[in-house]
């Protein structure tokens, strides 16, 4: 079967759905209801948020005390609430292939896709764009959502991959450069890049020594700045 078939018969079955012909981008809206942090339904018709990649249903992270609590399931909490009983309105962009339409969506004239990121219940996704790496940046140095503690990123979690108790979050090395040492006081105290100590200072992982990616997220977490 040919694209423009596939499109012709998408557009009968779907009348307010307008798919990729010729690369014009189609519009989907109305009420929505959702179906994780990054996936909504229209419909019938299953939309996942362009850029984004949120927590899956079932999955859990670690607070700044190192509790476990359902990332996943807050996540889709967090959208379902910027939704309330507005009106969705998504512009697609392209498909999936599992043959979701991958959409940019607003409510009520905010930008639900940059919404979640910026709060700290989706991470921008690389892999397939860069539109939302700013409002991942202020999240994680606000340390809001999965970012007050931590976490496995949700491809990897997709993959199999879980958070160890001593494993830190680091989404970008270059710019999580702080160390978190413990001393042999049990006191724990984070080295900036160029202070005294930070040369000499070796970050031993399955002692909880982490490193960070702001001064903001290592106080959060309960270490203060070396004297």
């Amino acid at each position: 079967m040919t694209r423009l078939l596939k499109s012709i018969l998408f557009c009968l079955f779907f009348p307010l759905a307008v798919p990729l012909i010729a690369g014009e981008p189609g519009e989907v809206d109305g009420r929505a209801s959702v179906i994780d942090g990054d996936t909504i339904e229209i419909r019938g018709i299953r939309i996942r948020l362009h850029g984004i990649d949120a927590p899956e249903s079932g999955q859990s992270c670690h607070d700044a005390q190192d509790r476990i609590w359902r990332c996943g399931q807050k996540s889709a909490l967090a959208l379902a609430d910027q939704i309330g009983r507005s009106v969705a309105s998504c512009l697609v962009s392209d498909t999936d292939r599992y043959g979701r339409l991958i959409a940019t969506c607003a409510a009520d004239g905010r930008d639900l896709n940059a919404w979640m990121v910026a709060q700290g219940w989706a991470v921008a996704y690389r892999k397939y764009s860069h539109d939302y790496v700013a409002q991942e940046r202020a999240a994680r140095e606000a340390g809001l959502g999965i970012w007050q503690g931590r976490f496995t990123r949700p491809d990897l979690w997709r993959k199999g991959q879980r958070t160890s108790p001593a494993a830190p979050v680091r989404s970008d090395p270059a710019e999580c450069a702080i160390k978190g040492n413990i001393n042999s006081k049990g006191q724990r105290i984070y080295h900036l890049p160029g202070t005294e100590w930070y040369d000499r200072t070796r970050i031993n992982e399955t002692k909880g020594e982490r490193w960070f990616c702001s001064e903001a997220e290592a106080r959060k977490a309960g270490w203060r700045p070396a004297r």
